[in-house]
């Protein structure tokens, strides 16, 4: 497997009126996922639509498409992970705009 830092792109079906349960779910697995190995950071974006179909998107950032994949094949973390459907991949950056901060919004 690619060994250069990788981002995941989690698109995230969940339904109106269920917010605080995919919040609760979602800062248990966050709080896993921030003290395993090769995690760098990630950022959840609500969309402003309220029927959009992917109402949550989970951007993060691994060191290595090997790290993200030992760390969510952990059982704790599937025991925690959500229980919502995801769409989700792993990308590598082809082009950034430099201006951008990660994290600064």
């Amino acid at each position: 497997m690619n060994q250069q830092t990788v981002v995941l792109i989690n698109a995230i079906e969940v339904p109106t009126g269920e917010d605080e349960s995919f919040m609760a779910r979602w800062e248990r697995a966050h709080d896993f996922l921030l003290s395993q190995p090769g995690y760098r950071s990630s950022q959840l974006h609500k969309s402003t639509e309220s029927d959009a179909d992917f109402r949550y998107v989970n951007v993060a950032v691994w060191d290595s498409e090997d790290a993200f994949r030992a760390a969510t094949s952990r059982p704790e973390f599937r025991d925690i992970s959500t229980e919502y459907p995801l769409h989700s991949s792993v990308y590598e950056v082809v082009s950034a705009d430099q201006r951008w901060i990660p994290g600064a919004l």
